[in-house]
């Protein structure tokens, strides 16, 4: 049993951090790829048919967390809980964790307690990481689609946080909101003038 772990929003300059864990079902899901190079309606089929078909877990790490730990800190973290949640849902740990990347949370995070290797690009080559590629980056935007009804502003519905021309500019008018990374600069620039 092979669990694949992938992450969305680091870059972002605002929201949380969203890692995914999943362990693919048998047959596979057909078309599992990059969710970046998927189309929203393509990826939005295949979460159902993951969620609904295979193994998966989500760990959530907010703003708060991320301006502590820093962003790589409480990517590690995300990670971390998405695979506790799929332990727990699996009722056992799977036999080895592939994360997407160059470094996986061993040795940086106490409570990591599996095998692991990192893949780079491992979105495109392994099919469990594409599969958590697809539900970290659905839940996130969902996350960020929901936070646009409370700060419409920053147009988050369209950039997921991101530093957008527009998005960039609704900061410089209105100002950070609670859910902005402090620790970003240009976050930071502008909560200092």
């Amino acid at each position: 049993m092979i669990a694949g772990v992938d992450e969305a929003g680091r870059g972002p300059l605002a929201g949380p951090v969203v890692a995914a864990a999943v362990v693919l079902c048998k047959p596979r899901p057909s078309g599992l790829d990059d969710s970046k190079k998927l189309s929203a309606a393509k990826r939005a089929g295949l979460e159902a048919t993951i969620k609904r078909r295979c193994h998966w877990a989500v760990g959530v790490v907010d703003v708060a967390e991320i301006d502590r730990l820093n962003i790589f800190g409480a990517t590690m973290l995300a990670m971390t809980l998405a695979v506790e949640g799929l332990c727990a849902r699996l009722g056992c740990d799977p036999r080895e964790v592939l994360v997407d990347g160059n470094l996986t949370p061993h040795g940086r995070r106490p409570e990591w307690r599996w095998s692991s290797r990192a893949i780079v690009g491992g979105d495109a080559l392994e099919p469990c990481i594409s599969a958590a590629s697809i539900i970290a980056k659905e839940h996130r935007d969902a996350l960020m689609r929901e936070a646009a009804r409370d700060h419409p502003h920053y147009g988050w519905e369209r950039n997921k946080g991101y530093g957008t021309a527009d998005h960039l500019a609704a900061l410089r008018q209105h100002g950070p909101s609670p859910l902005h990374r402090r620790s970003f600069a240009p976050v930071a620039q502008l909560a200092f003038l």
